[in-house]
């Protein structure tokens, strides 16, 4: 069981019987708690939390599912995200779920829980530490009567990053709005070596820069995208509709709900999980990626230089050979 949920459970006994544990990571906690309703907004998590939640609780993926119904839960835990925004938007959430009821905020020392419980005592003044165990902090405030309720869309905000579209933006997305330099690296690869032509899937596609490029101006049959992070794919969704681009976009851990082949299939891919570094989830996607390409179709990645995918790539997928680089990037391609 993870530090934060053993901090948790030492003051298990105060926690009302049924609450919202909001950016849970794995669902071994609920089979310790009375019951309610357990959140996250990555799709692997909510996998895991649907085959092991204990008996009473309800399973929700992203902060716009219709189990976040108000009033149902009598207090709400808040595990700290890695961005203070994403921190604003759950304690937002928190109110909206118990209004006269009960938060509680749970965080490590490495993840920032000192300035988050400084965010938690300006929206709730009342806010007291309860227990410091494990490297983790617990907090505890009560919930004021009369909530507003809570909108996904009061926190989508759009950004210029120097590109004939606008790009949406949510707390927690990868960039923080911004055209990031690995994918503006990829981004000049496609003009001085342009990529195969049709079918597309972007992989980990963020907010859909990578997508929404390939699909404007030029008209590909069929543009895919899958992200494993809620927030990315409602992003990602809104980026390609205010763009004027037809492509479709779902939640997917890694390929696993991805159920065809494609001629190009391009990514900038995740190396954090949290605050750590890892490249798992790259790693397995290179080990079933030739699986998803057309003979002959093109893998186009970007990658920092101190990752080691130039060989996974050459073992996996086919002969890699580097399209453009600096001193902190690389751009790869093969084909399968």
């Amino acid at each position: 069981m993870m530090k934060t949920h053993d901090a948790l459970l030492r003051s298990a006994d105060e926690l009302p019987e049924r609450v919202a544990l909001i950016g849970v990571a794995e669902p071994t906690l609920t089979n310790e708690l009375g019951g309610g309703l357990a959140m996250t907004e990555h799709r692997g998590t909510y996998d895991d939390l649907i085959a092991g939640c204990g008996p009473g609780w309800r399973v929700a993926f992203g902060y716009d599912d219709p189990a976040l119904t108000p009033g149902e839960v009598e207090g709400v835990v808040v595990f700290m995200p890695k961005s203070r925004r994403e921190l604003a938007m759950r304690l937002a959430l928190a109110r909206s779920l118990a209004p006269g009821g009960e938060c509680w905020l749970v965080g490590g020392k490495k993840e920032g829980v000192g300035g988050g419980s400084r965010l938690l005592k300006d929206l709730f003044p009342n806010a007291r530490k309860i227990d410091s165990a494990r490297h983790c902090q617990v907090w505890q405030a009560d919930i004021p009567a009369g909530a507003e309720p809570f909108r996904l869309s009061d926190w989508l905000e759009w950004h210029d990053i120097g590109l004939t579209w606008s790009l949406a933006h949510l707390p927690g997305v990868f960039s923080d709005g911004r055209l990031d330099e690995g994918t503006a690296l990829l981004l000049g690869t496609l003009d001085s070596e342009p990529p195969v032509a049709g079918s597309v899937l972007d992989f980990a596609c963020g907010a859909g820069v990578i997508m929404t490029a390939l699909g404007h101006p030029s008209d590909r049959e069929v543009l895919h995208g899958v992200d494993a992070q809620a927030q990315a794919v409602y992003c990602a969704r809104q980026t390609l509709s205010r763009a004027g681009v037809d492509g479709e976009v779902w939640a997917s851990d890694g390929l696993n709900e991805v159920g065809r082949r494609y001629q190009l299939i391009v990514s900038n891919p995740p190396f954090h999980l949290g605050v750590e570094t890892t490249t798992a989830a790259t790693e397995a996607f290179l080990t079933s990626c030739r699986a998803h390409l057309a003979p002959g179709g093109e893998l186009r990645l970007v990658a920092n230089r101190f990752l080691p995918y130039e060989a996974l790539i050459g073992r996996y997928v086919g002969r890699c050979e580097k399209l453009a680089s600096n001193d902190r990037f690389v751009v790869y391609r093969a084909f399968g």
